[in-house]
Protein backbone atom coordinates (compact mmCIF):
# COMPACT_ATOMS: atom_id res chain seq x y z
CA UNK A 1 0.00 0.00 0.00
CA UNK A 2 1.18 3.78 -0.52
CA UNK A 3 2.28 6.32 1.97
CA UNK A 4 -1.49 6.75 3.64
CA UNK A 5 -1.04 10.26 5.85
CA UNK A 6 -4.55 11.72 6.32
CA UNK A 7 -4.96 14.07 9.71
CA UNK A 8 -8.60 16.14 9.62
CA UNK A 9 -10.95 16.88 12.51
CA UNK A 10 -14.34 17.86 12.55
CA UNK A 11 -15.71 19.22 15.58
CA UNK A 12 -19.16 20.41 16.25
CA UNK A 13 -19.60 21.90 19.44
CA UNK A 14 -19.96 25.11 22.05
CA UNK A 15 -17.19 27.61 22.95
CA UNK A 16 -16.53 27.01 26.61
CA UNK A 17 -14.94 31.03 27.05
CA UNK A 18 -15.12 34.32 24.67
CA UNK A 19 -12.39 33.86 22.65
CA UNK A 20 -8.97 36.31 23.22
CA UNK A 21 -7.62 37.36 20.32
CA UNK A 22 -3.82 37.91 20.66
CA UNK A 23 -1.07 39.04 18.19
CA UNK A 24 2.41 37.03 17.73
CA UNK A 25 5.46 38.92 19.41
CA UNK A 26 5.85 41.08 16.04
CA UNK A 27 2.10 42.35 16.19
CA UNK A 28 1.39 41.21 12.31
CA UNK A 29 -0.20 37.73 12.85
CA UNK A 30 -3.61 37.34 14.50
CA UNK A 31 -3.94 33.90 16.73
CA UNK A 32 -6.90 33.20 19.06
CA UNK A 33 -6.99 29.70 21.11
CA UNK A 34 -10.11 28.77 22.46
CA UNK A 35 -11.92 25.28 23.66
CA UNK A 36 -15.14 24.04 22.13
CA UNK A 37 -16.71 21.48 24.34
CA UNK A 38 -17.76 18.35 22.27
CA UNK A 39 -20.45 16.07 23.41
CA UNK A 40 -19.66 12.35 23.66
CA UNK A 41 -21.99 10.35 21.82
CA UNK A 42 -23.17 7.76 24.13
CA UNK A 43 -23.31 7.79 28.22
CA UNK A 44 -24.23 4.52 30.19
CA UNK A 45 -27.43 4.29 31.84
CA UNK A 46 -28.28 6.79 34.90
CA UNK A 47 -25.31 8.93 33.93
CA UNK A 48 -25.15 12.62 32.87
CA UNK A 49 -23.98 13.33 29.26
CA UNK A 50 -20.06 13.27 29.25
CA UNK A 51 -18.49 15.85 27.16
CA UNK A 52 -14.32 16.07 25.58
CA UNK A 53 -12.98 19.52 25.78
CA UNK A 54 -10.60 20.05 22.50
CA UNK A 55 -7.85 22.85 22.46
CA UNK A 56 -7.81 24.86 19.15
CA UNK A 57 -5.81 27.30 17.60
CA UNK A 58 -7.35 29.77 15.17
CA UNK A 59 -4.59 31.74 12.92
CA UNK A 60 -5.10 35.24 11.21
CA UNK A 61 -8.24 35.77 9.43
CA UNK A 62 -10.04 32.85 11.42
CA UNK A 63 -8.59 34.28 14.48
CA UNK A 64 -10.40 37.56 14.06
CA UNK A 65 -13.62 36.12 12.83
CA UNK A 66 -13.89 33.95 15.92
CA UNK A 67 -13.24 36.86 18.22
CA UNK A 68 -15.59 39.54 16.21
CA UNK A 69 -18.20 36.92 16.04
CA UNK A 70 -18.46 34.12 18.55
CA UNK A 71 -18.85 34.42 22.33
CA UNK A 72 -19.01 32.00 25.22
CA UNK A 73 -21.49 29.50 24.46
CA UNK A 74 -21.83 29.64 20.80
CA UNK A 75 -22.27 26.70 18.39
CA UNK A 76 -19.48 26.13 16.32
CA UNK A 77 -18.51 23.44 13.54
CA UNK A 78 -14.12 23.37 13.37
CA UNK A 79 -12.59 21.74 10.58
CA UNK A 80 -8.40 21.07 11.01
CA UNK A 81 -5.62 19.42 11.31
CA UNK A 82 -4.24 17.72 15.38
CA UNK A 83 -1.10 18.90 16.09
CA UNK A 84 1.11 18.02 19.63
CA UNK A 85 4.20 20.19 20.66
CA UNK A 86 6.04 19.92 23.34
CA UNK A 87 8.53 22.13 25.43
CA UNK A 88 10.13 22.58 28.61
CA UNK A 89 8.80 24.61 31.37
CA UNK A 90 10.54 27.18 33.67
CA UNK A 91 10.70 24.58 36.14
CA UNK A 92 12.70 22.19 33.55
CA UNK A 93 9.74 19.81 33.15
CA UNK A 94 8.98 18.60 29.65
CA UNK A 95 4.99 20.03 28.79
CA UNK A 96 3.07 18.21 25.59
CA UNK A 97 0.26 19.90 24.46
CA UNK A 98 -2.55 18.08 21.57
CA UNK A 99 -4.63 20.91 19.56
CA UNK A 100 -6.70 21.27 16.67
CA UNK A 101 -5.27 23.57 14.05
CA UNK A 102 -8.12 25.10 12.77
CA UNK A 103 -8.77 25.66 8.71
CA UNK A 104 -12.00 26.52 8.65
CA UNK A 105 -14.85 27.62 10.85
CA UNK A 106 -18.67 27.19 10.20
CA UNK A 107 -21.58 29.44 12.18
CA UNK A 108 -23.78 26.85 13.25
CA UNK A 109 -26.60 29.60 15.53
CA UNK A 110 -28.24 31.92 13.24
CA UNK A 111 -30.11 34.77 13.63
CA UNK A 112 -31.82 34.59 10.25
CA UNK A 113 -32.58 31.27 8.17
CA UNK A 114 -30.40 29.08 9.91
CA UNK A 115 -27.94 28.26 7.11
CA UNK A 116 -24.60 28.10 7.98
CA UNK A 117 -21.26 30.20 6.36
CA UNK A 118 -17.68 28.62 5.64
CA UNK A 119 -14.67 30.64 6.11
CA UNK A 120 -11.61 28.43 4.89
CA UNK A 121 -7.83 29.60 6.07
CA UNK A 122 -6.09 29.11 2.57
CA UNK A 123 -8.83 30.89 0.58
CA UNK A 124 -7.61 32.46 -2.81
CA UNK A 125 -8.26 35.84 -3.18
CA UNK A 126 -11.49 35.44 -5.91
CA UNK A 127 -14.59 37.45 -6.71
CA UNK A 128 -17.26 36.38 -4.37
CA UNK A 129 -20.74 35.52 -6.42
CA UNK A 130 -22.31 37.33 -3.44
CA UNK A 131 -21.34 39.50 -0.36
CA UNK A 132 -22.83 39.82 3.18
CA UNK A 133 -23.72 42.95 4.47
CA UNK A 134 -25.36 42.54 7.76
CA UNK A 135 -26.05 39.50 9.74
CA UNK A 136 -28.75 37.25 7.62
CA UNK A 137 -28.29 39.86 4.72
CA UNK A 138 -27.24 38.60 1.60
CA UNK A 139 -26.45 40.79 -1.62
CA UNK A 140 -26.60 38.56 -4.94
CA UNK A 141 -24.43 39.33 -7.77
CA UNK A 142 -25.41 38.26 -11.42
CA UNK A 143 -23.02 34.86 -12.33
CA UNK A 144 -22.73 34.44 -16.30
CA UNK A 145 -23.40 30.18 -17.12
CA UNK A 146 -20.71 30.44 -19.00
CA UNK A 147 -18.31 30.94 -15.58
CA UNK A 148 -19.66 28.08 -13.86
CA UNK A 149 -17.40 25.49 -13.75
CA UNK A 150 -19.90 22.48 -14.48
Amino acid sequence: MANFNFNKVILGGRLTADPELKKTQNGDISVCSFTVAVNRRFSRAGEQPQADFINCVAWRQQAELLAKYFRKGSSVCVVGSIQTRSWTDNQGAKRYATEVIVDEIQFVDSKGDGSSREFPTDAAPQTPAYSTLDAGETKFEEVDDDDLPF
